[in-house]
């Protein structure tokens, strides 16, 4: 009997962490499509396009998922440490890089495999990423730098106060006393 509670208490124990990867990506996928809608917004209303497209957001959104599971798959790699030695900003700083380079580089793999959906050559579609363009991917590279920074940045407080601190400091206490 202790056996299946055990097994019980193993699944609970999966569901769990099933549960909370699930809400960080949701909460991420969320962060990072309010960060790609703007971005589009702007990007359409730049290029005066009328009327405004909404699938634009919609393509937004679903980028925003992929980047979210990329990040999400950058931080199991490499899981965030924050050193009190050098603070946060410090620990974080070479992390982000290091971030950027892993979602980078699963964006090249993604642009491959979309274009084998479509019948292209992989190699030749994954090249084609970001207009064949260094300067343009240079360009991607740094907005989904300040995109991640301030990510990190709040996972690196959570981490080192703790997430009801890192909220009281952001939002404030809840006061109990109802006032």
């Amino acid at each position: 009997m202790t056996t299946s509670t055990g097994s019980e208490s193993h699944s609970q124990g999966i569901k769990k962490k099933v549960e909370d990867e699930a809400k960080k990506a949701f909460a991420l996928t969320v962060y990072f499509g309010s960060w790609f809608c703007a971005l589009a917004f702007l990007g359409a209303t730049t290029l005066q396009n009328h009327p405004l497209s909404l699938s634009i957001f919609g393509i937004a959104i679903i980028k925003a998922g992929l980047c979210a599971k990329f990040m999400l798959i950058a931080q199991a790699i490499f899981p965030i440490r924050v050193s009190k030695t050098h603070g946060i900003i410090k620990s974080l700083f070479l992390e982000s890089l290091l971030y950027i380079l892993v979602v980078l580089g699963l964006n090249y793999v993604e642009a491959g495999i979309e274009g084998l959906i479509h019948g292209k050559n992989f190699l030749d579609s994954m090249s084609s990423f970001g207009e064949k363009n260094p300067l343009h991917v240079l360009a991607m590279s740094l907005v989904y730098w300040l995109i991640v920074w301030p990510y990190l940045v709040l996972v690196g407080m959570k981490l080192a106060l703790g997430t009801n601190a890192t909220l009281a400091i952001l939002f404030g206490r809840k006061n109990s006393s109802g006032q």
